[in-house]
């Protein structure tokens, strides 16, 4: 079972600089991420998604991929290549995994101009490490899925200082 966690910060750069960190320590394999994406609300009050990854161009590779296997097979590679991604990058837009999108612009509604949100849903971690990786990066918790203990020691960590 997934841990979801929803950080609102003051700046609407943090998120995603928040975010990156999260991806490398998944690298490390401290983390496991199912999906991690910053939401920024900018002055106009205009939401952008920013996701961990683009399920469109990643559906419209891999469909050229087996449209293009299919056409060599019926000697039409080029129809093949092009009807595969045409149909994988359709599958990839309407292909929602991960935090649903809706329920993070909603929430993201909420911010202040000029300010972002990191949502994270995160598989597995080593939780000692990984808090203090984002200690003191600032931040509040919106919306989780920890219990009320392990709320109260992220949020002492975002708040505590990195000196």
């Amino acid at each position: 079972m997934s841990t979801l966690v929803v950080i609102a910060y003051n700046d609407p750069h943090k998120a995603e600089e928040v975010r990156l960190t999260l991806v490398k320590l998944q690298r490390d394999y401290l983390i496991d991420l199912e999906d991690a994406v910053a939401a920024v609300k900018d002055s106009d009050g205009k939401i952008k998604l920013h996701q961990a990854v683009n399920l469109t161009a990643a559906g419209a590779i891999s469909g050229g991929f087996w449209g293009s296997l299919i056409g060599l097979i019926f000697l039409n590679p080029l129809l093949g290549l092009a009807m595969g991604a045409a149909a994988g990058a359709a599958s990839g837009a309407l292909g929602d995994v991960g935090i649903n999108d809706q329920f993070m612009k909603d929430l993201a509604t909420t911010l202040t101009p000029n300010s972002s949100a990191l949502f994270v849903l995160v598989r597995s971690s080593t939780p000692d490490k990984v808090l203090e990786e984002v200690k003191g990066t600032g931040g509040t918790i919106l919306k989780t899925s920890l219990s009320h203990d392990d709320e109260a020691k992220l949020q002492a960590a975002l708040d505590e200082s990195k000196g």
